[in-house]
């Protein structure tokens, strides 16, 4: 049986992740209707999230990581009163409270969670132990020792509060690692009455925002005409840096070269003719500046 010829499609996809299935599902969806090469994602949402969802196509999979790095922005929902083993709705009824709160009280919470803050990663998490993600052990009804690290909450913004159904609505721009339900439990916590996440919503990751992302029915509709990314629109921060032919041809083999102008050291968006070749560092070495080859993409190794 001969193997099935895969279409090489490079660069970036926003996609708007609907309810119920994983970010795997989502762009295993992707990669079967384009019969894509190579897809990968930049930061997971779970089932009961929808939102921005940047998949990164071919070429574009080797840079992948710089996104992982950047803020990110969510709408969400708490249930006061309510609390569940897994911080959100997918999750078992472990207590209800009883809710007594007020507007100021509220506030104060959210004020209180806003800047740098130290989070417990929950044990319902990717997070890995000893080669197995956390949530593996939370479903075997093992508890693992976890170490709080510091995230920032750059803004923490009330959008609605119903005193009838007790639910909260809240914006949240966040520094990477920060996870919403935590934040939920947290606030829920400090108000007295316990809470979880029932609604999450990836509006912005980096650069990026919900308002140009397309659904999985979208991408169906019409392959032919994806409204795709380049890859160095990943990469945003990183200065650039035009190579010569010279240059060229010891970067498409892998080498080092000489750099004669006075640049900072650090990475950089290498370009060759205007065409975008990947990331390089710039490095000092015995006081001569040098172009290392980072992460290239495929096109421009020279045989």
């Amino acid at each position: 049986m001969s193997r099935k010829i895969r279409n090489q499609i490079d660069g970036i996809l926003l996609l708007d992740k609907p309810l119920g299935i994983s970010s795997n599902q989502a762009i295993n969806k992707v990669k079967y209707l384009l019969n894509a090469t190579k897809v990968g994602h930049t930061g997971t949402l779970d089932p009961m999230a929808t939102g921005l969802l940047p998949v990164c196509l071919g070429e574009a999979t080797k840079f992948a990581s710089y996104l992982l790095d950047g803020d990110k922005e969510y709408y969400a929902t708490m249930q006061l009163g309510v609390v569940t083993n897994t911080g959100d709705a997918e999750g078992k009824i472990i207590a209800r409270n009883s809710v007594n709160v007020s507007l100021e009280l509220i506030q104060l919470a959210l004020g209180k969670f806003t800047g740098e803050i130290h989070q417990i990663p929950p044990m319902y998490s990717a997070l890995k132990h000893n080669g197995q993600p956390l949530y593996e052990y939370a479903r075997a009804g093992i508890t693992i020792e976890r170490q709080s690290r510091k995230v920032s909450i750059y803004e923490l913004e009330l959008i609605n509060y119903d005193s009838i159904k007790q639910q909260l609505e809240f914006r949240a721009l966040v520094s990477k690692g920060t996870y919403i339900r935590t934040l939920a439990e947290d606030i829920g916590n400090f108000l007295g009455c316990g809470a979880s996440l029932i609604a999450l919503r990836r509006t912005r990751t980096n650069q990026f925002s919900i308002n140009t992302a397309i659904t999985i029915e979208k991408v169906a509709e019409d392959i032919s005409n994806l409204p795709l990314l380049p890859i160095d629109s990943i990469l945003p921060d990183l200065n650039s840096y035009q190579i010569n032919d010279a240059q060229y041809i010891k970067v498409g083999h892998g080498n080092v070269c000489e750099i004669n102008e006075q640049l900072d050291l650090g990475k950089y968006r290498l370009y060759y003719q205007s065409k975008f070749l990947g990331v390089a560092d710039i490095i000092e070495d015995n006081g001569r500046l040098q172009l290392k080859p980072k992460r290239m993409i495929q096109q421009m190794i020279i045989n």
